[in-house]
């Protein structure tokens, strides 16, 4: 669209948009919000809001509609973007061939912004027509000891919360506190529970939400978390969609070639999976008519994914950004990472799977790299890169013990393991300064710097870690992967893995 000003997303305008742009089909002022999702970012709305906008367009789940919540201060922005559009934003799918499909969304009839107004979003929880508690807030979100994993209660906030009296009046300030004062105002008016739904990359993600957020409420009142244990159903679930983060271009191309002035829309890849425990407490959409996969077990779906596809981003980005990359689909279209990749995936990740039904694994592990290299997506290897104190331990240190206790392979992940280890040295192999983004960042830093003296030094966390640097086989693939990292830079590093691994040497 060229020539004309772009039209300000909202209720007054979707009218007004081009033929090319897609939009609601349906009457948003007959949705009613049934469900209350905290941490409204970009993988949210290019997952969950969307399929409920699918089914939404086919005339159904009109009663199943989204009341968006941020809980965090940086959440502010989203939520005030999202009111002042009516709740309305757009989703460009990007293709590899370089074709953008935008779609308005309109499953969001609701925000909240919980610093400023607390008690309402405990009141909006505690009433009857929320029937559902979904979340996407991180990794890291959940406070697990990586270790243990047991609650983490010594984080400030919880240590407000757990001060607080809810019953009296006061106001949470975390989820933990606002889902718990939200169920405990439920059982005290007599009141059925909402389903609490997790939607983020954790194994068992539904078992770690109830178990944390059980945690945090017997910290507070034990007959109510015995209530939440016993009534509350918290399903587990496998989401899958590449989902980068918005950038100024995609803000502008949406306005200069679809003329949509949108404040923040969502871009992703076409590809999308959503495997989902049947398992809910006072209903729910049919989500299978939009595609989901509503299963009685999750595990094996969750667990090809975590191992597969967010390990093998883990074993890319540090490579890659210390090669000198930027981005995930310069990494894939390169054949020695994307061998590198496959090699992971096919020797080290795989073996650690159960079966997976109805899924050919080679196919999806080529399919893998494939959506990686899609270079209209844009996928920033910082972005990867980042919180990786949150996503190793979850996704590839499982892998690593795993293989360790078969007696299977381990040194790829080892190298995966290094590669982390020197990007958190924070230069690069030309001296440049890299930015470490980690909520560990100090401590990560700390123990890289020390690796001139101690090469064991990052390997040493057993938070992160347990206890691999007490494994005398990984220990010496890792300190020898390292090594080759300081002395012929990630590059060669693996070119010379690809050279023994051509002679049949691995």
């Amino acid at each position: 669209m060229t020539g004309s000003a772009p039209i300000v997303l909202s209720q007054n305008t979707i009218g007004e948009l081009g033929e090319e742009v897609c939009r609601p089909a349906y009457d948003r002022s007959k949705v009613t919000a049934s469900i209350v999702h905290f941490g409204v970012g970009g993988f949210h709305r290019a997952h969950e809001a969307m399929y409920l906008d699918a089914l939404m367009n086919e005339g159904k789940a009109l009663e199943w509609g989204l009341c968006g919540v941020g809980a965090l201060p940086h959440d502010r922005r989203i939520i005030d973007t999202l009111r002042a559009q009516d709740g309305l934003y757009t989703l460009v799918v990007k293709h590899p061939d370089g074709r953008r499909e935008p779609r308005v969304i309109g499953s969001i009839v609701e925000v909240m912004f919980a610093p400023d107004n607390p008690k309402a979003v405990v009141d909006r929880l505690a009433d009857d027509q929320t029937r559902i508690v979904s979340l996407t807030i991180t990794e890291g979100g959940y406070l697990v000891n990586q270790v243990t994993g047991e609650f983490d209660a010594s984080d400030p906030s919880i240590q407000a919360d757990l001060a607080a009296d809810f019953a009296g009046g006061a106001a949470p300030a975390t989820v933990f506190g606002f889902i718990t004062a939200g169920l405990g105002r439920r059982r005290a008016e007599g009141r059925a529970p909402f389903t609490v739904m997790s939607c983020d990359n954790l194994p068992d993600n539904g078992d770690v939400a109830k178990r944390m957020i059980c945690a945090f409420a017997r910290l507070k009142d034990p007959d109510l978390a015995d209530w939440m244990e016993a009534e509350v159903a918290f399903p587990n679930c496998m989401v899958d969609r590449i989902t980068p983060v918005t950038t100024p271009e995609d803000i502008e191309g949406l306005a200069a070639d679809f003329g949509v002035k949108d404040g923040w829309p969502v871009v992703c890849e076409p590809f999308t999976q959503w495997v989902l425990e049947d398992r809910f407490r006072l209903g729910r959409p049919p989500f299978e008519d939009a595609g989901v996969q509503m299963v009685d077990d999750v595990v094996p779906y969750e667990l090809m994914k975590l191992r597969l596809l967010n390990a093998s981003h883990q074993a890319l980005c540090y490579l890659g950004f210390l090669s000198g990359y930027r981005y995930a689909h310069e990494v894939c279209q390169d054949p020695l990472f994307a061998s590198f990749l496959l090699a992971y995936m096919e020797r080290e990740g795989s073996p650690t799977l159960p079966e997976v039904p109805g899924v050919d694994l080679d196919a999806y592990r080529h399919q893998l790299v494939e959506r990686f290299a899609n270079p209209e997506v844009r996928d920033t290897l910082a972005r990867l890169c980042a919180e990786s104190s949150d996503r190793i331990p979850k996704w590839l240190v499982p892998v690593i013990q795993a293989n360790l206790l078969s007696g299977g392979e381990i040194q790829l992940s080892a190298l995966v393991v290094a590669s982390w280890a020197r990007y958190a040295e924070g230069v690069d192999e030309q001296g440049n300064p890299i930015e470490v983004v980690d909520r560990l960042k100090d401590r990560v830093m700390a123990a890289a710097a020390k690796q001139p003296d101690d090469a064991l030094a990052f390997l040493r966390d057993r938070d992160l870690f347990g206890d691999l640097a007490d494994d005398e086989r990984f220990a010496a693939a890792y300190v020898k992967a390292l090594e080759r990292l300081h002395t012929l830079g990630a590059r060669e590093t693996l070119e010379a893995w690809s050279a023994k691994a051509g002679a049949g040497e691995g």
